[in-house]
């Protein structure tokens, strides 16, 4: 059906028409329901296109509004790094009092961030409101494009809070009271615990752990649910901190009775909707079904699609870590709550288990939890923090997330500089000791357009790899094709080209995607000509640079026919 000359290269020459094909040689054949082609063409010089070039680009001038989905950050980037000096990983900052200003928010979208967490674990739903309104402000106003994320604060955790707006030390052989009354305001060494049966079980002897090991202590009397204990390794005792019991060097206690969306967590998830956001991220997930039920809930509740995470934090969730994964949009690893519940020395086969599970089933992964930790209180990180942010880009995790180093840390700006820097570094070390880890293909697509995508990806990645292309060029509504390049890890950046935002805004998660809104037609030539033509306009694509072309763009207007292409096209 179509011949052993797949692929050939194609010179883009600019004419008044955005691309001047004068006589080209197109062989190509479509395949009824489904079907894809491989286009080759072969355009003959223009000379006389060079005299009116100056003409195109006044031209392209009121054109360059249809582009304006292109982010301000990768856009700077981009002129002053090339192609394959920008960034792969994404950044996720958690939103706290201490970046919580317009201008705060602003200086980290320059920095880097794409995704902005918010944990409904702190501050009103009104504080929220407002983080949210102006984030989408600076998109709207400045040009960036930051992804907002809800993180659920989910009911098996304990959660147990001092009363004080900031954290509060507990020093060594202090005793403190830990109790389920309700009480306002601050009462010395007291905390009071989220939930009322937090001490069932609990015995003399057991240990109390605070936020995966922040500050420890020792229950020496337990007077009805109260609990009074010993400190035994001091530190700092954060609002709304973590609490977990430990017995001979297990985690114990945990009641599996309670679901894993709290009416809280439903009532914030609402919320969420309301205000438009990009993903909900669930804490202690158990199993698949409360991502099913989440994701079915959403799609019958927003027209937009917002994406469901899971956060791998628990044993119970490591044990069935693959079915979430495949009924989940993404996947967090909470190193901090995970490091309660398994040996330490676990934590780093764990990750990168799970990192290499999530590309295989094509799932965005974020590794979160005390990256720069020491950078809460100090402006710079230590050497092991930044071989441990290095080892998840080595992993080729698709994103890394600040926790209290952004939220409540003195040094915020810095620790995002941190993780770009060592992000950037590693990756361009990765790329040239041609460091790509294999990965075992499994096949994800059932239906026969879904197996083709997938080929047409991961032939499209190795393709581009060989011939050292400088950019990957996608064009997509529901960015799946996007997704399964990403998945394949290429040297050359993925400009992710689609018509929905909801879109636009997911694959902002994902390794190595820029996403670009624009207007896209089912005229697939007629698109990937005006994009390029306007990309050149900007400054941002010269002579000679190469890109690989791939679509998933069904046209409307004959809806049997699927074009599915391949092409690779040289700027002159």
């Amino acid at each position: 059906m179509v011949g052993d000359s797949a692929i050939m290269g194609t010179k883009i020459i600019p004419t008044r028409s955005i691309l001047g094909f004068k006589n080209p040689r197109v062989f190509a054949a479509p395949i009824p329901n489904p079907n894809f082609s491989f286009a080759t063409k072969r355009l003959n010089d223009n000379k006389a296109a060079l005299r009116v070039m100056a003409a195109i680009h006044i031209e392209n001038a009121s054109k360059l509004k249809s582009l304006k989905g292109i982010d301000a950050v990768s856009e700077e980037e981009l002129k002053e790094k090339g192609f394959l000096g920008l960034r792969k990983t994404k950044l996720v900052c958690t939103i706290g009092p201490a970046c919580s200003s317009l201008d705060n928010l602003e200086d980290l979208a320059l920095g880097g961030m794409n995704v902005a967490r918010l944990n409904m674990c702190h501050n009103s739903r009104e504080w929220h409101q407002d983080v949210i309104r102006k984030i989408k402000k600076l998109n709207q106003e400045k040009g960036f494009c930051v992804s907002v994320m809800i993180d659920t604060e989910g009911s098996q955790i304990h959660v147990v809070d001092h009363g004080a707006p900031s954290s509060i030390k507990a020093e060594e052989g202090s005793i403190w009271n830990f109790t389920a009354q309700k009480f306002e305001g601050l009462r010395p060494l007291t905390v009071q615990a989220h939930f009322e049966g937090f001490s069932e079980g609990i015995n003399i002897g057991d240990e109390v752990v605070i936020d995966g090991g922040m500050a420890t202590f020792e229950v020496i009397e337990k007077i009805g649910n109260d609990l009074r204990c010993k400190c035994t390794d001091p530190g700092l005792l954060l609002p709304r901190a973590k609490l977990s019991f430990w017995r001979d060097g297990k985690v114990v206690g945990g009641n599996n009775e309670l679901p894993t969306l709290s009416a809280k967590d439903w009532a914030d998830i609402e919320f969420g909707i309301s205000e438009g956001v990009d993903f909900v991220a669930v804490s202690f997930v158990k199993d698949a079904e409360a991502i099913k039920q989440l994701k079915n809930y959403l799609s019958t509740k927003s027209s937009d699609s917002i994406k469901t995470l899971a956060k791998i934090e628990s044993l119970e969730s490591l044990r069935k870590m693959e079915e979430i994964v495949e009924a989940s949009d993404g996947i967090m690893i909470a190193r901090g709550d995970l490091g309660v519940e398994i040996p330490l020395a676990q934590i780093p086969t764990v990750q990168e288990k799970i990192t290499y599970v999530c590309r295989q089933l094509n799932k965005p992964v974020i590794v979160a939890s005390q990256l720069l930790e020491s950078m809460v209180e100090y402006p710079t990180p230590t050497r092991a923090e930044v071989a441990d942010v290095s080892e998840a880009v080595r992993q080729y995790a698709d994103a890394l997330m600040l926790s209290g180093e952004s939220a409540i840390g003195l040094y915020g700006q810095k620790a995002l500089d941190v993780l770009r820097t060592a992000s950037s570094c590693m990756e361009q070390s990765s790329r040239a000791e041609n460091r790509q880890t294999s990965l075992h293909q499994l096949t994800l697509g059932v239906s026969l357009p879904d197996k083709i995508a997938e080929q047409i990806c991961n032939c499209a990645v190795e393709m581009a790899n060989n011939i050292g292309v400088d950019a990957i060029f996608v064009y997509t509504r529901n960015g799946q094709m996007a997704s399964l390049l990403s998945r394949n890890r290429p040297n050359p950046p993925i400009f992710g080209f689609t018509n929905e935002s909801s879109t636009r805004m997911a694959l902002n998660l994902q390794w190595g995607i820029i996403p670009v809104l624009v207007d896209l037609s089912d005229d697939m030539e007629a698109n990937i000509e005006k994009t390029i033509d306007l990309i050149k306009a900007k400054g941002l694509i010269k002579r000679d640079d190469a890109v690989l072309v791939v679509s998933d763009i069904i046209p409307t207007s004959t809806p049997q026919i699927v074009f599915q292409s391949i092409q690779v096209k040289t700027i002159v």
